[in-house]
């Protein structure tokens, strides 16, 4: 799967992928095309270079070398729809035999700086010097393009009579014979530097991809750096240290809010979590499966440490799946979709993310729904997390908690707006088969109606 695909099923990657100063179409492009990777080999070459680039950009961003290789991605267009038609022999026009002149003398200037920031092994840019003076016969050393007087010995001469002509407002029949005859000779040169071209087809496109894997790896580079990520190491279980949610955190630090990273290490089969209403549950698991995305596609994550074995995809069953376009209701949707995940997890390794399953449905037949789901995904190999607001569901997976509210907190001025100040959403591994009964002190503290209140604790009395 390429990231294009990813980003239709994970906004917390989305929001990533937006934060990424991309400075070209064709970087965006090459960033889109980019696959989610289990080949530990080029995930870890990836990283290497991620890591040489991140020392590049601190060492030298204010300076020379690193202003002109990003002025020469500001200017990088995406060419690949001009280089398919040189390449099947179809003449170029002058609009694109610019573009490929500009191409040119962006890989020759950015050539340079590249081996001014010592990137030059990883970013080997083809040389481009005769396709530049080809299409500059004056030597003008700019990237402008014009059907020079110099490709044919009848131009210079042909354009002198008809500015002339133009100028005195002369014979209009020979003007038109004039301009008509300038564009046939501009044809047949257009045609004959497009031959002359293909012979560097794949030196352009090499030259094009390796531009815009530039302007994607300093966009990764700069990104590790503003984010403060880390680089993620393969290993035998998957462990993150300050775990955060990107988008959550810079929200809550742009509204002056709290933001706790999160400590979590999982293994193959399930593990459930439980924890009160805006405990973090749902947040956790948009966390792990964005940290885990970003890893495999050849970037760094958002968390003090991490290492994380190498799953095949990542698939997610989190939020209201209600679908009426197809007419289906939340409970159908998402019986659907984790029906599908389940199914899938025979064929694939997945990391396997699943918000409060049945949830929507008869409290008893839920449980046992919840209670079927964990028993399948325990006996396979993919890496599970299950969040439940369900007690008593008897299966022998492991079990974490979010601690929750902070004890003694009662006497404190709350609101909704200072709520996240009084919970601890670190993890705590969990021996007991019963979940947090918090809905109604939730319910106080966000100033629900006093006497529904009453009349819930007396119905929980009962």
């Amino acid at each position: 799967m390429k990231i294009k695909e990813i980003l239709k099923q994970d906004a917390g990657f989305q929001y990533v992928v937006d934060n990424m100063e991309l400075m070209s179409a064709a970087g965006r492009r090459a960033m889109l095309d980019t696959a989610f990777s289990t080949d530990a080999a080029w995930l870890e070459a990836e990283w290497n270079r991620t890591e040489k680039a991140i020392d590049a950009v601190k060492e030298y961003k204010y300076k020379k070398q690193y202003i002109d290789l990003r002025h020469c991605l500001m200017c990088l267009h995406d060419l690949h729809g001009t280089l398919a038609s040189l390449a099947a022999h179809t003449p170029l026009n002058e609009v694109e035999l610019f573009e490929v002149k500009n191409l040119a003398q962006l890989t020759r200037t950015a050539k340079g700086a590249i081996e001014g920031l010592g990137l030059a092994e990883m970013l080997p840019l083809p040389c481009t010097d005769e396709v530049f003076d080809l299409l500059d016969p004056d030597r003008t050393g700019i990237a402008n393009f014009y059907v020079y007087d110099s490709y044919d010995p009848r131009l210079a001469p042909l354009r002198r009579e008809l500015s002339a002509l133009q100028t005195a407002g002369g014979d209009p029949a020979r003007i038109s014979e004039l301009l008509a005859l300038q564009n046939d000779i501009q044809a047949e040169v257009c045609l004959r530097l497009s031959d002359e071209l293909t012979q560097w087809c794949d030196t352009l496109n090499d030259a094009l991809n390796q531009l815009a894997y530039a302007d994607v790896l300093l966009a990764k580079a700069e990104l590790a750096i503003d984010w403060n990520l880390t680089r993620p190491s393969i290993g035998g279980q998957t462990a993150y240290e300050a775990l955060v949610n990107p988008r959550l955190k810079q929200r809550n630090e742009s509204m002056g809010m709290r933001y706790q990273p999160v400590d979590i290490t999982l293994g193959h089969g399930v593990c459930l979590i439980t924890g009160a209403n805006m405990a973090g549950k749902t947040v956790l698991l948009k966390s792990v499966a964005t940290a885990q995305t970003m890893a495999q596609c050849g970037m760094f994550v958002p968390a003090a440490k991490a290492t994380l074995m190498l799953v095949d995809g990542v698939s997610a069953s989190i939020g209201d799946d209600q679908d009426e376009m197809n007419g289906l209701s939340s409970y159908a949707s998402e019986i659907t979709k984790i029906s599908s995940i389940v199914a899938d997890c025979r064929q694939r390794n997945l990391l396997v993310l699943i918000d409060e399953p049945a949830r929507t449905t008869n409290p008893v037949e839920g449980k046992a729904l919840v209670q079927a789901i964990v028993e399948m995904l325990e006996g396979l190999p993919s890496v599970t997390l299950v969040t439940t607001h369900y007690s008593g569901l008897g299966n022998s997976c492991r079990r974490l908690r979010v601690k929750g509210f902070v004890e003694g907190m009662s006497d404190l001025p709350l609101n909704p707006q200072n709520i996240n100040r009084f919970i601890d959403y670190s993890l705590q591994e969990d021996t007991s088969d019963e979940v947090p009964h918090e809905a109604l002190r939730i319910a106080a503290i966000l100033g629900c109606d006093a006497a529904l209140l009453d009349a819930a604790r007396r119905h929980l009395g009962r």
